[in-house]
């Protein structure tokens, strides 16, 4: 059966905290009040300037980011929060060319949704996304036969969800980081955009262009795992598929 999202909880013991940054009243008063309901603890603001100050003041573990806000857009809020911070980030937008999007994803947002949207739908993202970001266990329906992977250089610690790059330390957010963990699931086999937007994002693309949320997030892992995107060698292109991470040897350590 089915559980009702407005009456399904998170335990007390986990209750998270989310930021809700929108200049709509209207938006931040259901928000405020549906999340609440959820049992996450909710703060909301009205402007970029606000949604920062408040961030360093709470330490959110989601943020929910208009675009469209005074003082200061949510584009220059996402970057800044991106200079300093994985926090998951949901963008909110009213406007609906794939490039705005696509901007907003290249900044280091995790999702986003176009307005209007419905509350529901935003609500099953954050659950995804925050999944995501905290959970110690593969993908759904991905048994992980090694806790450390080494490869070219890099050492990914599947417990931890760290990955090292030579000894440095390379700081994923938690959508990257599901997302290499599913393609090193199935090393050189590839996964079809479809299928990574479903099993990392948890829901099924109603358009062509919905599959863009993987090619930005593809980009971004490569850049910082320092993977050629014109010549990539560690997350392959696999043409009219996907993408899929190169044939390695996984090695179980204690």
């Amino acid at each position: 059966m089915a559980t009702n999202p407005m009456t399904a909880t998170a335990p007390a013991s986990e209750k998270l905290s989310i930021l809700v940054a929108d200049d709509e009243t209207s938006i931040r008063q259901i928000l405020q009040t549906r999340l609440s309901l959820l049992g996450y603890q909710v703060t909301a603001v009205s402007d970029g300037e606000e949604a920062l100050e408040a961030f360093g003041r709470i330490q959110p573990d989601l943020v929910v980011l208009d675009v469209m806000m005074p003082k200061l857009d949510g584009m220059s809020v996402c970057q800044q929060l991106r200079s300093h911070s994985d926090v998951p980030i949901i963008m909110l937008t009213a406007v609906s060319e794939i490039a705005n999007r696509v901007t907003a994803l290249e900044l280091g947002a995790d999702d986003y949704l176009v307005k209007p949207f419905s509350p529901k739908e935003l609500e099953a993202r954050i659950r995804c996304v925050l999944r995501r970001s905290q959970r110690p266990q593969g993908p759904d329906g991905v048994i992980q036969t090694s806790t450390v992977i080494e490869v070219a250089g890099l050492k990914v610690d599947i417990n931890k969800r760290q990955v090292f790059k030579e000894q440095e330390r390379v700081r994923l957010t938690g959508m990257e980081f599901s997302m290499l963990e599913l393609l090193l699931s199935r090393p050189g086999q590839p996964f079809s955009r479809n299928e990574i937007l479903q099993k990392v994002w948890g829901y099924t693309p109603e358009r062509h262009s919905d599959t863009r949320v993987v090619d930005v997030h593809i980009s971004r892992l490569r850049g910082k795992l320092g993977d050629d995107p014109e010549n990539p060698e560690l997350i392959m292109t696999a043409r009219g598929t996907g993408y899929m991470f190169r044939r390695i040897s996984a090695n179980q350590e204690g």
